[in-house]
């Protein structure tokens, strides 16, 4: 009889596993596509994570149903089942068992973390760890950086109430779209010239909240060629939901004419939806009204959207 429960357990064991396993590559599906090589990380480890809450889920439903099943006790039976308290193997395996979890997890985040590289917030003792690194191209070292990491373009990310602008200092081009060159190392530098916000682009998987007064870097790489969409993360403010601006990942031929193109532009004030919605509202506003900051006069860029 202990031998056909052991067996029956080891069974249930095995079909949990599959169980998770096959909803843990569920949850690739349900992200949006890649769009750089720590996106890859990120959504290994988001796999991981929902296949260890599936395991445990089916886990308890299972035995709860095992229970109710074959566990009931007669009617008028008030005794005490077998007491669990003061087992020290069952001790032992619920507190060994999380640890190792929890431990693994947080190493695996510190790495992404790494990974991302980003440089300008608090500082901290790092810890070294033996990483590979995402880029498929062949890297030039980068001047004028706080950053050891090599990449292939630098580019200045401009925040304020409400709009982006970007900056590429290798061709003194301004722009309200983000160009970025495929399969190569890029550092964006992020500034923030009033309030909080927030640079996100979810099929990045990245998400860096832009403090004021502070210079924040990050290293990352684009591998997927397509059209993306940059949106504030952070509520900065009334008109915060139309902070937005168009992402293009092209190949280094298509970002060098792309770049060439923009400096031949003369630089022009850019069209800002926030102002001109702002601008209206005042004009038509009738009595009084809901105070709101003044955004910031559009920024003067070679390129606009």
């Amino acid at each position: 009889m202990k031998v056909f429960k052991a067996l029956l357990l080891a069974i249930a064991i095995a079909v949990d596993m599959v169980a998770s396993h096959w909803v843990g590559q569920q949850a690739y599906s349900w992200m949006p596509s890649q769009g750089t090589a720590e996106a890859k990380q990120v959504d290994n480890l988001f796999s991981f994570l929902v296949s260890i809450g599936a395991f445990i889920f089916v886990g308890i439903v299972g035995i709860i149903l095992y229970s109710i099943l074959t566990c009931r006790t007669p009617k008028g039976d008030f005794s005490h089942g077998h007491p669990a308290r003061g087992n020290w193997k069952i001790e032992l395996l619920w507190t060994v068992i999380p640890v190792i979890l929890v431990s693994w997890i947080a190493t695996q985040s510190y790495i992404i973390y790494q990974q991302i590289d980003i440089q300008g917030l608090t500082p901290i003792a790092h810890l070294h760890l033996p990483l590979e690194e995402p880029v498929y191209a062949a890297n030039k070292p980068s001047e004028n950086n706080n950053n050891s990491k090599p990449v292939n373009e630098e580019i200045e990310v401009i925040s304020k109430q409400w709009s982006w602008s970007f900056r590429y200092p290798r061709r003194n081009v301004t722009s309200t779209e983000l160009h970025l060159p495929v399969n190569q190392n890029v550092r964006l530098t992020l500034q923030s010239q009033d309030v909080i916000h927030g640079f996100y682009v979810p099929e990045f998987r990245i998400k860096q909240d832009i403090i004021p007064n502070r210079t924040l870097n990050f290293v990352f790489a684009p591998i997927r060629e397509g059209k993306y969409r940059l949106r504030d993360s952070q509520f900065s403010g009334t008109y915060f939901a139309l902070m937005e601006a168009d992402v293009y990942v092209e190949s280094p031929e298509a970002y060098d004419r792309w770049l060439a193109k923009a400096a031949a532009q003369s630089p022009t004030p850019a069209n800002n939806q926030a102002v001109s919605e702002h601008t209206h509202h005042v004009q038509k506003a009738r009595g009084s009204f809901w105070p709101t900051v003044l955004p910031a006069q559009p920024p003067v860029v070679n390129h606009a959207n």
